[in-house]
């Protein structure tokens, strides 16, 4: 499936959900949708309404942070935990698992059947039950490796 029909997939059924709970599907939730479903960056609150207001200009940050808790309420999208203090976002609600890097915040998706398979701790049922598990690895990504390989290497001093 290409990006274009995965971004098409989810806003369709975005649609089928309002029209089941009775929610307005509004033409700035569609387009907040469109924004960040077409994105496999997790993009934050901000980084949606700057990309969604070249399209609608007058659309309001009020709106952006509403229509992203409802889309996360009806489990249209996910928040995604960050080492950084915002709020990231992910329309991909396939069984999946992240990777963030520690240096710059990026988030990425991966999948494994292995991880998919975990068994739940039994101690975990004295706190609640779980409803959905989602590993997140941390580490360094390969863009950060890259950089910090080249600053090492660019010492400036003959050999």
């Amino acid at each position: 499936m290409t990006p274009i029909e995965k971004t098409e997939r989810r806003i369709t059924e975005f649609l089928e959900i309002c029209r089941r709970q009775g929610v307005k599907a509004t033409y700035q939730r569609t387009e907040i949708l469109r924004e960040l479903a077409g994105s496999d960056e997790h993009p934050d609150a901000q980084t949606i309404l700057a990309r969604v207001r070249q399209r609608i200009p007058v659309i309001s940050a009020d709106t952006i942070y509403r229509t992203l808790r409802l889309l996360e309420d009806q489990g249209v999208i996910a928040r995604v935990s960050s080492m950084r203090d915002r709020a990231r976002f992910d329309a991909n609600t396939d069984r999946h698992h992240h990777f963030v890097c520690t240096k710059c915040g990026m988030i990425g998706d991966f999948y494994s059947n292995a991880m998919d398979r975990l068994t739940v701790p039994k101690e975990v049922s004295k706190i609640g039950s779980v409803e959905g598990v989602c590993v997140e690895l941390r580490g360094i990504c390969r863009k950060c490796k890259q950089k910090a390989s080249k600053t090492k290497g660019c010492t400036g001093e003959k050999p």
